[in-house]
């Protein structure tokens, strides 16, 4: 969860259901429940000062780009926002369209707070479910070009989305050269940086485990980022 959540109510109710939370500055979203699905919460009146304002669109585009499943929570009543702003209630339709057909983007809405955290964690659950891989496999789709092809290679890594691929694409002129290209280098592909660069170039490099030793040398991932949290407060 992204750390300017914690004044919004949304955390406490979290825990008290049973939820472990664990605090980051985000750079995509408010919460991360799964390495496909991502939340980005925003209250009525922010969604309308957002889309006013132009933060929405790029807020949700950068979403998009990094997760498969990008989600939009929109907590509180419209009506009553909209009727506190100059904006027309068809430019609020159109702006929900954009978003739900040209950016794929997952509209949910709640009543209050209590009702965005029972959502967020319905969603956690069903994307944690027990059983099911961190590593997401993909069905295959139906791909007729060779252009095709490459945006879909390049799409099956971390934080690399239709836009970035596409980049990443005109800058190295093949997959074969992104994927032998160095953290320096892709940091300087818009929408990645140094450190999303880095678990690009780490993905690609690192020697494949076996299934049967890497349920042996497997770690929850609670227990690692608890651990990490544990680490990094002894420390202050």
């Amino acid at each position: 969860m992204d750390e300017r959540e914690k004044s919004s109510g949304v955390p406490e109710i979290l825990r008290g259901l049973g939820v472990t939370v664990i605090y980051r500055r985000l750079d995509v979203g408010d919460y991360i429940v799964s390495d496909r699905t991502a939340i980005e919460r925003k209250t009525a009146d922010d969604f309308i000062k957002s889309l006013i304002d132009g933060r929405l669109f790029d807020q949700c585009r950068r979403l998009s780009d990094v997760y498969e499943k990008p989600v939009l929570l929109i907590e509180g009543s419209l009506r009553r926002a909209l009727s506190n702003s100059s904006i027309r209630r068809n430019a609020v339709i159109g702006a929900l369209t954009t978003l739900i057909v040209d950016l794929d983007v997952h509209v949910l809405f709640t009543y209050n707070a209590k009702e965005s955290a029972f959502a967020i964690k319905s969603i956690a659950e069903k994307e944690q479910r027990s059983g099911r891989s961190y590593v997401v496999l993909h069905k295959k789709p139906k791909l007729s070009s060779l252009r095709e092809w490459q945006l879909y290679i390049l799409q099956s890594l971390p934080y690399v989305g239709p836009k970035v691929a596409q980049r990443l694409l005109e800058t190295f002129g093949s997959v074969y050269r992104v994927f032998t290209a160095t953290v320096p280098e892709l940091a300087k592909i818009e929408g990645l940086g140094e450190k999303k660069a880095g678990e690009v170039v780490r993905i690609i490099r690192a020697p494949y485990t076996p299934e049967k030793e890497r349920r042996s040398q497997a770690r929850s991932i609670i227990d690692y980022l608890l651990k990490n949290e544990e680490n990094t407060s002894s420390s202050q």
